[in-house]
C-alpha cells in the first residue's frame, strides 16, 4: 500500500502527530507554525472533480507500468493505493503515479505544487494482510466523482 499527501496538508509538528524517518512523533505547535510559514505554495485540498482526474490517471499509469490496482482512494488531502508489484521498487512506482496524477490535474487547470515529498509504504505478506489493506482503503471511498457545475 502506497500513501502520500497533498502539499501542505500534513506538516511536521501537525496536531495529529507526524512521521519523520519512519518514527511517529507527537504534535509540536511551534514546528508546525514554522513549517506553515515556510510553505512556498498554498495548502492543497483536492476537489471531487480533481480527485476523479487523479484516480483516472493512477489507473492509466498502473496499466502502463503493468501493475494491478487492488484498491484506490483519492481524498482531498491524501491518497491510498494498493497495487501488485512487478519488480518496480516503491520509490519508482510512487514517482510514476505522482507525476501522472499531477500532469492530469494540471491539464485541467491546476497550478502550484500538488504533492508533498515522500510517501509511506506498507507491504502485504499474505492474503489476510492484503484483504485488510483493501478494506481499509475502500472505507475511504465515500462519494462519486462529479464534474464541477454538473
Amino acid at each position: 500500500m502506497l500513501t502520500w499527501t497533498t502539499y501542505g496538508s500534513w506538516l511536521q509538528g501537525d496536531e495529529r502527530g507526524y512521521v519523520k524517518d519512519g518514527v511517529i512523533l507527537p504534535a509540536n505547535k511551534s514546528l508546525n507554525q514554522a513549517n506553515r510559514a515556510a510553505m512556498a505554495s498554498p495548502e492543497v485540498s483536492l476537489t471531487r472533480w480533481q480527485k476523479g482526474i487523479a484516480e483516472d490517471a493512477l489507473r492509466k499509469e498502473a496499466e502502463a507500468l503493468g501493475q494491478r490496482i487492488c484498491a484506490v482512494a483519492v481524498g482531498k488531502s491524501h491518497l491510498h493505493l494498493v497495487v501488485t508489484t512487478n519488480g518496480l521498487n516503491p520509490a519508482s512506482a510512487v514517482s510514476h503515479y505522482k507525476n501522472a496524477a499531477r500532469l492530469a490535474v494540471q491539464a485541467d487547470g491546476f497550478r502550484g505544487r500538488l504533492w508533498t515529498r515522500g510517501y509511506s509504504k506498507r507491504y502485504c505478506f499474505d492474503e489476510e494482510q492484503l484483504h485488510a489493506m483493501i478494506e481499509y482503503v475502500n472505507r475511504h471511498n465515500k462519494s462519486p466523482q462529479v464534474h464541477p457545475g454538473g
